[in-house]
């Protein structure tokens, strides 16, 4: 094999970027009027200054990213018929079925291949290595991959723990083959179903079906075992970041931007301490939006863009629910 061969090698690369986040802005002041807590220990603990919320009846995830890929496709001047394929990862289906994935494709005025992924917080890490694997192979030429979550849909704003940290959006990227050496380089994922029960909704599956108990038992909305999540996060997210960066002869000075899941600030800082970045070298955009789940990594790549040049190289790294996480290593392609 020569060296041209080598270097052509085809990866799939992020080519444009777009975001949607609702008008309503849940500030922690408001917060502080509906349950027992205030904006300095919600800054301190989180990072978290307000989050959107999606109003309207009938509004669901998918209201959220078909705007997010309808935008995607005018800024990239790309047409619908282009599209070969979607992937909507989502914590927060409109319903259990069609997927929303489908809804998004139709409303967006795509007819391609379309299915959702759920794997919580890390869903948009999941999707996009998944929809990489098309483009590698020469399957597919283009694909969105978008990461949308109506997670005031399931937040009960009388528990103090959970309402402060979550909001609404979403986030969409356009990937398509790159063979300049840009693109996404290599991935860890990983999951551990030891956590099943420490982050997660409990009722409206097939194990626990909708009754007029798990209403009452409030057993619809997001259960977190705060401290226990933590530290499976903290750990984790950096370990796998860290060994990411080992694998591909990375260090601080060669990484040019963390973008990691805006969970919580002390996560992302202990992440990027374990990498050796320096903070602005740390893409953060918490105080904003709040964990929006599957949306914070394409929202945070749609507010930083512009710092990127080509060639840069982008550490993303995400932890959620199942537990689920994992990094991705790209190159920027433009």
């Amino acid at each position: 094999m020569n060296s041209t061969t080598s270097i052509n090698k085809t990866q799939a690369a992020i080519t444009g970027v777009f975001g949607y986040v609702p008008d309503y802005v849940l500030t922690n002041k408001e917060l502080e009027t509906m349950v027992d807590t205030n904006d300095e220990w919600i800054k301190s603990r989180t990072g978290i200054e307000e989050r959107r919320i999606l109003k309207g009846e009938g509004l669901g995830t998918s209201y959220m990213a078909i705007e997010a890929v309808k935008g995607l496709l005018e800024k990239t001047n790309t047409k619908a018929e282009e599209i070969d394929f979607l992937i909507c990862a989502t914590t927060t289906p409109d319903m259990v079925f069609p997927a929303t994935g489908n809804i998004v494709a139709h409303g967006a005025g795509l007819n391609c291949l379309s299915y959702d992924l759920m794997a919580a917080c890390s869903g948009f890490l999941y999707a996009l290595v998944t929809a990489s694997q098309f483009i590698e192979t020469g399957k597919y030429k283009k694909i969105v991959v978008v990461g949308a979550d109506k997670m005031s849909s399931i937040i009960d704003y009388e528990d103090r723990q959970t309402c402060i940290l979550f909001g609404d959006g979403a986030g969409a990227v356009l990937l398509e083959a790159d063979t300049e050496g840009n693109g996404i380089v290599d991935s860890i994922l990983r999951t551990d179903g030891a956590g099943a029960t420490e982050l997660y909704m409990k009722a409206g599956g097939s194990r626990y079906p909708a009754s007029k108990e798990t209403v009452e038992n409030k057993e619809h909305y997001v259960i977190q075992h705060g401290a226990v999540v933590f530290k499976h996060a903290v750990k984790n997210m950096a370990d796998t970041s860290a060994e990411l960066v080992e694998k591909n002869g990375l260090d601080g000075d060669s990484i040019d931007f963390l973008v990691p899941h805006q969970a919580n600030l002390r996560i992302i800082d202990a992440t990027a301490k374990r990498l050796g970045l320096d903070s602005d070298k740390v893409l953060v955009n918490i105080e904003k939006y709040g964990n929006t789940t599957s949306a914070t990594i394409p929202l945070c790549i749609r507010d930083f863009e512009h710092k990127f040049k080509k060639g840069d190289n982008l550490i993303l790294a995400a932890f959620g629910g199942g537990f689920t996480w994992g990094a991705v290593y790209l190159k920027w392609a433009y």
